[in-house]
């Protein structure tokens, strides 16, 4: 059974550590989908603007690949609790796919890439490779009221954060806003509380690094990254 990649995905997230941890959590992180030169055919998207969501089928493999265990212990719930990997969304899984739903922002028809979407609240690394885009249909995907298992937003802590001036100043509106709602889901994992540690992710053009004390998300500086690392 053989898969081909369609289309790539572009943001400012070119490592996992960092990013929202489930889709629809950042509203303000935009990607960019390029597709694969095969299937830069604008009539392929006839009518996708009538939607206000999508779904991305993709593949793990950017975001590291081990192999599968019947059992994970997501980070989510500490790190210490062992579950059923078909009841947790662990990449490291017999078949390493994802599925994440997007907001559909614009469709621009691009002369060199085609058509080229703009989406929101993706929680897929740069460079991540996509193997389908289906419309998402509000009477069908949504179940209002369904159980969670722990891992629905009435479980989820918000932090406070802490952005300095100087570190604002490097980012764009945008990129502000969707490096606080990031910061605020706390991407530690969830085994780690250390007031004193110092932890840091790529964003952007920049290295941010950041503390947590008494619930809030310090960031403490951002320091550019070198030409190699941002290509």
């Amino acid at each position: 059974m053989d898969f081909t990649p369609i289309a790539h995905i572009e943001n400012d997230f070119p490592t996992k550590f960092g990013l929202p941890r489930q889709s629809g959590m950042s509203e303000h992180l935009v990607s960019r989908i390029v597709m694969e030169e095969p299937y830069r055919n604008a009539d392929a998207f006839r009518g996708i603007e009538g939607f206000d969501y999508l779904w991305l089928i993709w593949v793990f493999e950017r975001m590291g690949k081990r192999a599968w265990s019947p059992t994970v212990r997501p980070p989510k719930l500490g790190g210490n609790k062992r579950m059923g990997v078909f009841a947790t969304r662990s990449p490291n899984r017999p078949n390493p796919i994802g599925l994440t739903r997007v907001k559909l922002l614009s469709v621009e028809m691009t002369g060199d890439h085609g058509p080229v979407l703009t989406v929101a609240g993706a929680d897929l690394m740069s460079g991540t490779v996509i193997l389908d885009i289906k419309p998402y249909l509000p009477y069908a995907d949504s179940a209002p009221g369904a159980l969670s298992g722990g891992y629905g937003p009435d479980t989820q802590e918000r932090l406070s954060v802490e952005i300095p001036p100087s570190v604002a100043a490097l980012l764009t509106q945008d990129q502000l806003a969707a490096l606080s709602e990031a910061l605020s889901y706390d991407p530690r994992p969830g085994y780690q509380h250390d007031e004193q540690r110092q932890y840091g992710f790529a964003y952007g053009r920049y290295d941010i690094r950041f503390r947590v004390e008494n619930n809030t998300a310090v960031v403490t500086e951002a320091v550019l990254r070198d030409d190699k690392a941002t290509k």
